[in-house]
C-alpha cells in the first residue's frame, strides 16, 4: 500500500471515525481504524466501529498501490494531527503492516494489524426507508436529543424515538422529567412517509450523526434505513450505522395536555438571559426557580431565595392570559428547552402549579417541549 493525501483531509476524517472507536476493548482490533486505499477509485476509506455504532467515511487521495490494514486509532490520530499541513505519504514498503507516515518535516512508523477479521458494518436489506432533507433532519435531532436520559439504567429512555409520519418524521425524547417532540414536514421529498416504522435509536449515535451533518455540506435528502435491529444512514461519502434500542417506548403523546387555563407569550432571548443570570443562585437551591405569572402586570417574575447564600429576582415582560399563577421549575430544564427552540418568541402554557407546562415556538419549527414543575418550598 502506498498513497499521498492531504494532512488536513486525513486528520479531519480520522477525527470523525475516532469518535466511535473505543480506547479499550475485549476485541483489540476494534481499537484500530480500518484503513483501505482503493487504487481504482483513488480514494481512502476509513471505518470505526464499536459493535454498536459505526462510522465510515472516504476522501480522495493519490493511490499508487492499494491495500487494506487496521491501524491503532489513537496513535495514528495523535501523529497525523501534529504533522504540518501539506502532503502526507503512507507507505507499507515491506507489505508487513508496518506503515511509514512521512510529512514535510518528519517520518514515523506505526505497526498495524491485518483487517481480515475486522467486522463488517451492518446493512439493511428489506427494511423500511425514510428520506429527509438535511436541514429538517438536523432540526429534529437538535430539538429532541437534549431531552433524552443519560441514565443507562433507563435503557430505552437513553434514545430518541422516531416515528414515520405521512409527510415527515416525528422525533421524541424524554428522561422522565421533560419531553421534547419535534415534527418535521418534508415538503416535496419523495418517499418521506412511504415507510411505516416506530423505532428508538441511541442518542449517542444520533449525536454523532448530528455532528456529521453540521460539518458536512450535503444538500440532497438523506436516506434513513431501518430494520428490526439497526439504523443505517448514508449520504455522499459518509455512512453511519447503529443498533436500535429494545423495549417499549412510553406513550408520550398522552402526557401532553390538550387544553390549558393559562398561557404566556414572551421573547425567548429575554427569558433565556434572565434564567441564565438567576441560575447562579438557583444552583445553590436544588436548581429551582419560582415563576410568578401576572396578567394584570403583563410580566413574569422569576425569583430564587437560597437561605444563607442570597436571593435573586428577574422581571420579564410577557403577554399573559388566564389567572395569576405561581409555579416552580428546574432552571436547567427550562434553559435547555429554550436553547433548542429557534423562534424569536415562545409560548408557555400552564394549568396548575402541579401539572406539566408546555413550551412551544411561535412560528417555524413544530416543536412541543413539556416540562414537569417542581414543588415550591418556602
Amino acid at each position: 500500500m502506498k498513497l499521498i493525501c492531504s494532512q488536513n483531509d486525513l486528520n479531519v476524517q480520522l477525527s470523525l471515525v475516532n469518535r466511535v472507536i473505543p480506547s479499550r476493548s475485549s476485541h483489540p482490533l476494534l481499537t484500530n481504524v480500518y484503513f483501505e486505499a482503493d487504487a481504482a477509485q483513488q480514494q481512502v476509506k476509513m471505518t470505526g466501529y464499536d459493535l454498536s455504532i459505526g462510522i465510515q467515511t472516504s476522501f480522495p487521495a493519490q493511490i499508487e498501490e492499494g491495500g487494506i490494514v487496521t491501524l491503532p486509532a489513537k496513535l495514528l490520530s495523535d501523529i497525523v494531527s501534529r504533522l504540518p499541513s501539506g502532503d502526507v505519504t503512507l507507505d507499507d514498503e515491506e507489505g508487513d503492516f508496518l506503515i511509514t507516515i512521512a510529512g514535510s518535516s518528519g517520518r514515523y512508523q506505526v505497526r498495524g494489524l491485518s483487517a481480515a477479521e475486522y467486522p463488517d458494518l451492518p446493512t439493511v436489506g428489506e427494511g423500511d426507508v425514510a428520506s429527509l432533507a438535511v436541514d429538517l433532519l438536523s432540526e429534529g435531532l437538535q430539538g429532541s436529543l437534549f431531552a433524552s436520559s443519560g441514565d443507562e439504567t433507563k435503557q430505552v429512555l437513553t434514545g430518541v424515538h422516531l416515528t414515520s409520519e405521512a409527510d415527515g418524521l416525528e422525533f421524541a425524547a424524554t428522561d422522565g422529567h421533560r419531553l421534547a417532540v419535534v415534527k418535521t414536514i418534508n415538503d416535496g421529498a419523495d418517499g418521506a412517509g412511504a415507510a411505516e416504522f416506530d423505532v428508538t435509536v441511541p442518542s449517542k449515535a444520533l449525536r454523532e450523526l448530528d455532528r456529521m451533518l453540521q460539518s458536512n455540506s450535503a444538500t440532497e435528502a438523506i436516506a434513513l434505513q431501518f430494520d428490526r435491529g439497526h439504523l443505517v444512514v448514508e449520504w455522499e461519502d459518509k455512512r453511519l450505522t447503529s443498533a436500535l434500542l429494545d423495549g417499549q417506548y412510553p406513550n408520550y403523546r398522552q402526557l401532553i395536555p390538550r387544553q390549558f387555563e393559562r398561557q404566556m407569550t414572551v421573547e425567548r432571548k429575554l427569558l433565556m438571559e434572565a434564567l441564565e443570570r438567576i441560575s447562579v443562585l438557583a444552583e445553590q437551591k436544588n436548581g429551582s426557580v419560582k415563576f410568578e405569572v401576572s396578567q394584570a402586570r403583563g410580566e413574569a417574575v422569576l425569583t430564587v431565595d437560597a437561605p444563607d447564600v442570597g436571593s435573586g429576582k428577574e422581571t420579564v415582560p410577557a403577554q399573559v392570559s388566564g389567572a395569576d399563577l405561581e409555579i416552580g421549575f428546574n432552571v436547567r430544564y427550562l434553559l435547555e428547552g429554550l436553547k433548542a427552540i429557534p423562534s424569536t418568541e415562545v409560548q408557555l402554557q400552564f394549568n396548575s402549579a402541579t401539572s406539566p407546562a408546555v413550551v412551544t415556538p411561535l412560528g417555524g419549527t413544530k416543536m412541543t417541549y413539556l416540562v414537569m414543575p417542581v414543588q415550591l418550598r418556602s
